[in-house]
Order: C-alpha cells, then sequence, then structure tokens
C-alpha cells in the first residue's frame, strides 16, 4: 500500500488508464469493431478509434443510427466485454508507467485511477501495470451515472482521495479525458500513446501533451503534476 494515506494527503494525480497507462485504446478499438459486426453494423475502426475514451453505452449511441433497434445495444455492450477479455493476457503497461505512479505517490501525491472501465476490466489493467502499492484508490464505471466527456468518474476519484478539483491534475489519452476534467477546472496533461494527435489533445484543451508516461517522467519536475510536487 502506498506509505501515505489519501486522507493525509493535500493534492493529487488522476490518472485515465486504458490508452494512458496501459497499451489497450487499438485492442477497444478491435473488440468494439468485432462486436458491432455480429450485431450487423459495419462501423469503421478509425470511427471507432475516435471514440474509445467514452463509456460503452454513450459509445454505441455515438456511433450507431439513431433509428436503430436499440434492443440490441446490450448485446453489443456485452459481445465488447467478452471480446476484450479474451486480450487480458496481451495487456501490457506502457514504457514508465509503473515509475510515474511511483514518482507521484512518493513524492507525496494522493494518486487514483479514474477509469470508465468496467469492474472486471479494471482488474485485469491494473494486474498488467502492478503498480497497487503507488495507487490509493481506483474508480470504475460502477461509480459513475455518467461517462465521459461528463465529469462524474473523475468527481467520484477526488472523492476517493478527499483532494480537491482545484489541486489534482488529470492525465489522459483521449479529448474525452480532457473535456471531462475541463468541467471541474482540472488541467489535464494529455499522452498521445492512445492514438490521438498532439494537436488534437491541445485543441481540446489539454495543458501540456507527452508522448507517453515515460516522456512525462523524464520531463515531471517541468510539468504540472511538477508543480503540484514544489507546492
Amino acid at each position: 500500500m502506498p506509505r501515505h494515506h489519501a486522507g493525509d494527503l493535500r493534492k493529487g494525480v488522476l490518472f485515465d488508464v486504458d490508452g494512458t497507462l496501459i497499451d489497450s485504446a487499438y485492442l477497444h478499438t478491435l473488440a468494439w469493431w468485432q462486436a458491432f459486426r455480429q450485431a450487423g453494423f459495419d462501423v469503421p475502426m478509425a470511427r471507432i478509434h475516435r471514440h474509445v475514451g467514452m463509456g460503452g453505452a454513450r459509445l454505441v449511441d455515438s456511433l450507431l443510427p439513431e433509428g436503430r433497434d436499440k434492443s440490441l445495444d446490450t448485446e453489443i455492450l456485452a459481445a465488447h466485454a467478452g471480446i476484450f477479455g479474451t486480450f487480458w493476457p496481451a495487456l501490457r503497461p506502457l514504457d514508465g508507467a509503473r515509475d510515474l505512479l511511483a514518482q507521484c505517490s512518493e513524492g507525496g501525491l494522493a494518486v487514483a485511477l479514474a477509469s470508465s472501465a468496467r469492474d472486471a476490466d479494471l482488474q485485469a489493467l491494473r494486474a498488467s501495470l502492478a503498480a497497487d502499492s503507488f495507487i490509493h484508490a481506483a474508480t470504475s464505471a460502477n461509480d459513475a451515472e455518467r461517462s465521459k466527456p461528463e465529469p462524474d468518474i473523475l468527481i467520484a476519484a477526488l472523492a476517493a482521495i478527499g483532494v480537491e478539483a482545484s489541486d489534482a491534475v488529470y492525465v489522459g489519452d483521449a479529448v474525452w479525458d480532457v473535456y471531462a476534467a475541463a468541467r471541474l477546472g482540472i488541467p489535464t496533461i494529455g499522452v498521445t500513446c492512445g492514438g490521438t494527435s498532439e494537436a488534437e489533445l491541445r485543441e481540446a484543451g489539454a495543458v501540456e501533451v507527452y508522448s507517453g508516461p515515460r516522456e512525462l517522467l523524464d520531463r515531471l519536475r517541468d510539468s504540472a503534476i511538477g508543480k503540484l510536487l514544489a507546492g
């Protein structure tokens, strides 16, 4: 467990997981693509990828025709979950992810995973990350009524570590992460390792953009996280 209790820490960092700490954004894209095809919908992977990071129900509703038989949505969500589950053995942390969490935690910041993943997927992601000793709290889709770009999951993560939005930074790979954090006034550090470009992340409002956890870790002192550590 972390050396500090979250309640004793005044500042914190929230992390998205899929595509930010774990190299799984394209695995989700493939899982959704297959789930849609099983239901008779041919959705290009490029369109799917641009929506990865939303909650599942919102993603389905955004990508499929409005006049569809919506009774199929539950089947599509279940199919995605089943297909993505077959990829669990292939999950790998992105370079520097564990060390980044360790540096934040050991520097005296509360660390929370703010993910829209299902509970089962989040457990698989955390097992791949192998960094629980540096994580104070983690939230999943079950902790939010509305998914990104709504800020519910971030609100739950802040509450779990007892940190105010004004004392937090968020790290994410999708524009949906940036939009969600902006609604709470939380600055977002973007990472391009999930497949979203620096230009898109900056246009969405990211205050900084790095190629991935390793570059952020290497430049941590000069980053928005570094300002929290210095304060």
